[in-house]
């Protein structure tokens, strides 16, 4: 596999903290199994779940069974997600995870293991994608050595409005934050458009200048950006703009025409 492993944040980290937060009195970690998709160049999780193990210092017991039977009913539901790999919660690798990582070679070919710092060793929930490769002298003690992946994160522009609310409730003091309408986020999106814009003009001026040294990549990046951007006069974008305002009041106000006379006929059916 490539070194490039993709995974999607907002769908699956969550539950991977949330049986961290649910496991068992005097469990040191969770693990589970690690859904998703394989293509040349990358391997994009989108799915998991836990399975249950117990573990000491001599030895790891995992539920196989388990694992096995919560597969089969994802498969039932997402027929396109295989098997690619496990978690575990923790920072390192430990010998028994070398047992584990065994089992999983069995389901899936190079598996890819995962390691989620929820204890926030190094200040943040980091993640980690390790692959195995089996090192030693032929015919002697075989070891396992585990390589890094480099890790990407990913989510859809569905998923951007969870994603930025995470964000605003990890600032806020009283830990709460509700939904922004509509109008507030094409506000809000305007406004970063707006930053962004002016950052740009800032550092063309300062290479007009010669305050900055001009970049060729970010000089091609530009121009892309230019030639992107449609060539409509003001007059005719603001019309066009204000067409389809008009429309989406349209919209919005049969829409609530629509739920009035649902909930008068509601009130009236009830005299």
């Amino acid at each position: 596999f490539s070194s490039l492993f993709h995974h999607c944040l907002s769908l699956y980290h969550p539950s991977i903290s949330d049986s961290y937060e649910r496991r068992n009195e005097g469990a040191s970690r969770v693990i589970g199994t690690i859904l998703g998709t394989i293509d040349k160049h990358s391997i994009e999780v989108t799915n998991c779940f836990s399975v249950p193990h117990n573990e000491s210092e001599d030895e790891v017991a995992v539920d196989m069974e388990f694992a096995k039977n919560m597969y089969e009913l994802h498969k039932r539901v997402s027929p396109t997600e295989v098997i690619v790999g496990w978690y575990a919660t923790g920072f390192d690798i430990t010998e028994h995870s070398v047992l584990i990582h065994e089992y999983y070679s069995r389901e899936a070919t190079n598996p890819i293991h995962l390691t989620v710092d929820t204890a926030l060793q190094s200040g943040k929930m980091n993640i980690r994608a390790y692959v195995s490769a089996q090192m030693g002298v032929p015919g002697k003690t075989v070891g396992v050595m585990f390589t890094p992946l480099s890790v990407k994160y990913v989510y859809y522009d569905t998923e951007r409005i969870g994603v930025d609310l995470l964000q605003r409730i990890r600032l806020a003091t009283n830990r709460t934050k509700g939904l922004t309408s509509d109008l507030s986020q094409v506000g809000g999106a305007a406004a970063r458009v707006q930053d962004m814009l002016a950052t740009v003009l800032a550092y063309i001026e300062d290479v007009l200048s010669g305050k900055v040294t001009a970049d060729n990549s970010v000089g091609r990046f530009l121009m892309d950006l230019v030639n992107k951007v449609p060539t409509i006069s003001a007059e005719d974008f603001e019309n066009m703009l204000n067409s389809n305002i008009n429309d989406l009041l349209m919209v919005t106000y049969l829409s609530n025409l629509t739920q009035a006379q649902i909930a008068l006929n509601e009130k009236l059916l009830l005299l």
